[in-house]
């Protein structure tokens, strides 16, 4: 009798975790951020001990299990509203190479090894690390890899762009995230918020809250997305 009651509630469980997973979202499996992974972990947890004491209550586990699933879902959309908040959760994502060159200072804070991103610099089919012109760590652990463009390349791809005079040369920059101005990325450009609201009134926009995502490349290619 105890080993059916075993099997029913191993059964149980398994379905409970699963629609909790399900009810967290398909994020969590493409992409596990801290605080993704120990919600995870604890789920995993709590489901062992209900199936290694037959006699505990199911109730006992399944009420943790809800709680922490309602603490993730309120996490998650406060998180969506406000990029603080976001940040301060996910944490930023981390440039380790840079315009061809190691960041030694932010492997350091990352406590990323050369072993590591070697490593990982073969996983993105990339053996010398000479023909990275960007490497971002994500917050998920992953590592974006930007290939140095050959001269043929550069040279094709610039016919068709317009010839915009910015300073920056790096990847696509962020100006507005969540109708806000990026400081940052203006700072890196070289500009004032005076130069980007003259941007965004020649393209028919009057204010920045007005946008939801805008962000410009060093070839001067603009993608706006409004609020809707």
């Amino acid at each position: 009798m105890e080993l059916w009651t075993l099997f029913l509630r191993t059964i149980l469980v398994y379905i409970i975790v699963f629609l909790t997973m399900r009810i967290m979202g398909k994020r969590e499996i493409g992409k596990l951020s801290i605080f993704d992974l120990v919600i995870s972990i604890m789920i995993a947890e709590i489901a062992v001990f209900v199936l290694e004491d037959v006699g505990k209550p199911m109730i006992e586990g399944l009420l943790p299990m809800v709680t922490l699933v309602a603490v993730q879902i309120l996490i998650a959309y406060v998180s969506l509203k406000n990029e603080k908040i976001r940040r301060w959760i996910e944490g930023r994502e981390a440039p380790l190479i840079e315009n061809g060159k190691l960041n030694r200072k932010e492997m350091a804070r990352q406590r990323y090894n050369l072993d590591d991103l070697l490593l990982q610099l073969r996983e993105n089919k990339v053996m010398n690390p000479a023909d990275v012109e960007f490497a971002i760590l994500e917050t998920s652990g992953k590592l974006t890899v930007k290939p140095k463009e050959t001269p043929a390349a550069s040279n094709g791809s610039d016919s068709s762009e317009p010839k915009r005079a910015f300073r920056y040369e790096g990847l696509p920059l962020p100006l507005i995230m969540d109708g806000i101005v990026q400081e940052e990325s203006l700072s890196k450009l070289g500009q004032t918020r005076f130069w980007l609201k003259k941007e965004l009134r020649a393209r028919g926009i009057k204010d920045f809250k007005d946008v939801f995502f805008c962000s410009v490349d060093h070839r001067g290619k603009w993608f706006i997305d409004k609020n809707r």
